[in-house]
């Protein structure tokens, strides 16, 4: 489990460093997000990145459909003048909002779509029955011709298709003329283009029907009309499960409450949470929500810190403890004395991490936006050659319209631009869910082709603090023996000390005297007037203390890599002591699943060769590097390197080298601040099984992405020739289009039940 005694900085670095910024002119220092409206479709991602990537000032670009935003790095360059270049590209340029304010955007955009999708189907309704009633009934058609004539249905239909493509399809048609202007058409051009010409046919067919042969007199406007409607029920349906990929994040934020109960001068009320200032004194009672991060001051109780590290066993706070917002007190009462409020929460900036990772790019996107870019010019050539073909070989210009439209319809790139975004989106969330973080998008598609981790032993593979893990008395008295021994390292600050004080908890301690340390020896002092020695054998022979007896104990002890202390009372040796780091209780099955698994487990430590060989062998690792300094750990990784893809596993500053030196660096909850920067994930846990559903984690997400990618090349690769040789018609080609689209998403949406 996260160790959050001290507090845990999770700053965002890298690409994703937010600057300072206004719209007027303020120059760009390193890295900036923008949201973005207007952009629909793979093609749309790659125009940006291209035209914004060509410039001089600008040094990586990278535009997410998933989350409509775009993130620039570079130097020189003002935001004023993306947000125009942007422009002149037909795209509006925001601030990147907030998570809470792009939730509620989120529902509006739906809620605005559905709107669209509401009107469009109420007008295009009666045009399908008037149209196609007849196809259905027979009857129908001569009742139409009886009743109010074949031209009055006619007119009726051009008028209610006119509304649609003036109404509810107007941004399609704005958004598209403006893309053929520029010479760079996009996925409203191929709407703009297919239900242009359905309706510019039709409307000769009433008004001039003598431009046209007898046989080819038809109208097309049910194609217009359900084409838009189609495409912005598609869009909505998009709308609202994209909505659901930001799930994780919206539930991170719901951890906030929004009041919590404040000291101040002596009274105590409730405030808002964002009026909470450091130094503020907070009441926690059984059952609230922590609010901001702090240091507890009176009380005690259990915490619970499953929402943030995946942990379910909740962990004691008491005086001193550090706590983070968005916890769960259980039945205790505390106070406790605010530390990090706002965005400098620990809960704060995990909300951060996670959406930076939501919005990085993995390297397959590239070649995506490489294809979607070309994409929609080569369609509309195919949807070109299509007519002139079908006129051609003699189908008359309505089958080479209808063949020419379902062609530009059937072809839009939507689903090809989802297919990694979104699956980034969700498995990043479901990440976070389950208190693993990943820094970088890039590490969710490496960590998953890795075949070698190893791992720094102290912190990671042992629980990282010594512990007494044996007690052996000469006197007979147990307790005597630990009460004399911890009554003298009481004084010292030393780690093992602590583990002998804590040994002895329960035991009521005596009050020493004299206690003096000697440097490389131990500890002496007056204990009811008898003197204490806790030390090594070095300690014992300057006051002659005969440890003959205790040399049996020692060597057996001292072979299990284990540190041993003597204790003498009175000139006699009282006992032995043994003290090491032990190992985690999941240490050895996590050893064990990832050699299943096919995994090379390595351990690369800081300690001595027999102390290293020790642990590896009680956990099944054969590859060994002992006494490595921080410089040889990443030397040793990038031997590793070059033979299989590496990840690299540690939490402690010396292990930050080795870190940034892998293919993945892991960072284990609990770590150091220069670690965690270090690192492409961070296991909010400190627990070395969560390594393994992060690379379990990331394999499910790649599959995801490359079922997702197969869904959307396919279904072109498929259906484009299918229209273009006239098996489809333009409504179908709409509809199939707009499930392509809400097939990627559901389907990255699976991801959500990961590991449950």
């Amino acid at each position: 489990m996260i160790d959050f005694n001290a507090p845990l900085d999770l700053t965002v670095t890298g690409t994703f460093i937010m600057v300072g910024y206004s719209l007027k002119g303020d120059v760009v220092a390193q890295s900036i997000r923008f949201s973005i409206s207007g952009m629909n479709c793979g093609s749309c991602v790659g125009k940006i990145e291209t035209a914004l990537g060509a410039m001089p000032q600008i040094s990586s670009v990278n535009a997410n459909l998933a989350t409509a935003s775009l993130t620039v790095s570079g130097t020189g360059m003002t935001a004023a003048q993306i947000t125009q270049k942007l422009a002149e590209l037909g795209y509006a340029a925001q601030p990147w909002a907030s998570a809470v304010d792009k939730a509620g955007s989120s529902t509006a955009t739906a809620d605005a779509l559905f709107r669209r999708f509401g009107i469009a189907a109420f007008l295009t309704l009666p045009i399908f029955i008037l149209e196609m009633g007849g196809h259905l009934v027979p009857s129908f058609h001569h009742h139409i011709a009886q009743t109010i004539g074949i031209q009055t249905s006619w007119l009726i239909q051009f008028a209610l298709a006119t509304m649609v493509l003036i109404w509810p399809a107007a941004e399609f048609y704005r958004k598209g003329t403006a893309s053929l202007i520029r010479l760079s058409p996009d996925m409203n051009a191929l709407v703009l283009l297919g239900t242009s010409a359905a309706w510019v046919y039709s409307t000769v067919a009433v008004f001039r029907p003598n431009w046209l042969p007898a046989d080819d007199r038809a109208v097309y406007f049910e194609a217009a009309a359900v084409i838009v409607t189609l495409i912005l029920l598609g869009r909505w349906l998009e709308a609202r499960a994209k909505a659901q990929t930001g799930a994780a994040i919206q539930k991170l934020m719901d951890l906030r409450p929004q009041t919590s109960l404040v000291e101040r001068h002596g009274k105590t009320a409730p405030l808002p949470v964002d009026q909470i200032v450091i130094g503020d004194l907070i009441h926690l009672r059984p059952g609230d929500r922590v609010a901001v991060d702090g240091i507890v001051t009176e009380g005690s109780t259990w915490i619970d810190e499953s929402m943030l590290t995946g942990e379910p066993v909740p962990v004691e706070k008491s005086a001193d403890c550090f706590v983070v917002a968005g916890t769960v007190n259980g039945h205790g009462a505390l106070v406790m004395r605010a530390q990090a409020v706002g965005a400098d929460t620990v809960l704060a900036r995990i909300i951060d991490m996670v959406e930076a990772a939501q919005t990085s790019r993995l390297p397959v996107q590239d070649l995506v936006n490489r294809i979607a870019n070309r994409f929609v010019p080569a369609v509309i050539i195919v949807a070109l050659l299509s007519v002139l073909g079908w006129l051609w070989v003699g189908a008359g210009n309505s089958g080479a319209l209808v063949a020419g439209v379902s062609v530009l319809i059937i072809a839009c790139p939507c689903a090809m631009g989802l297919a990694v975004p979104v699956s980034i989106m969700v498995g990043t969330g479901r990440a976070a869910q389950m208190g693993i973080l990943f820094r970088q998008g890039a590490a969710l598609q490496t960590l998953g082709a890795v075949k070698t981790i190893a791992f720094d032993k102290t912190g990671t593979l042992t629980n990282g603090t010594p512990v007494v893990t044996d007690v052996v008395e000469f006197s007979g008295d147990r307790q005597g023996l630990l009460r004399a021994a911890a009554s003298i390292e009481v004084a010292s600050e030393h780690p093992l000390a602590a583990a002998v004080v804590d040994a002895a908890k329960g035991i009521a301690l005596d009050k020493a005297i004299n206690v003096q340390a000697i440097v490389g020896r131990g500890l002496t002092g007056q204990v009811n007037g008898e003197t204490v020695l806790v030390g090594n054998l070095a300690l014992m022979g300057d006051h002659s203390i005969d440890c003959s007896a205790a040399m049996p104990v020692f060597e057996t002890l001292s072979t299990q890599a284990k540190t041993v202390i003597l204790v003498a009372v009175a000139g006699n040796l009282a006992g032995v002591l043994a003290l090491s780091d032990t190992i985690r209780d999941q240490s050895k099955t996590t050893i064990r699943r990832l050699k299943r698994a096919g995994l090379t487990p390595v351990l690369v430590t800081g300690d001595n060769e027999f102390t290293a060989k020790s642990v590896a062998s009680s956990l099944g690792i054969d590859q060994v590097h002992s006494q490595t300094q921080p410089n040889d750990k990443a030397a040793i990784v990038d031997r590793l390197k070059q033979t299989q893809k590496t990840a690299f596993v540690g939490d402690g500053i010396n292990d930050a080298p080795a870190l940034a030196a892998a293919d993945v660096g892991i960072a284990m909850g609990g770590g150091t601040d220069i670690a965690i920067e270090s690192a492409d994930v961070v296991l909010m846990r400190a627990d070395p099984l969560a390594i393994l559903d992060a690379h379990a984690l990331s394999q499910a997400t790649l599959r995801n992405i490359w079922q997702n990618l197969g869904w959307a090349f396919g279904y072109n690769a498929l259906l484009i020739p299918v229209a273009a040789l006239g098996f489809l018609s333009p409504a179908v080609a709409a509809g199939a289009m707009a499930l392509s689209s809400v097939f990627v998403v559901t389907n990255a949406l699976r991801l959500k039940g990961f590991g449950t």
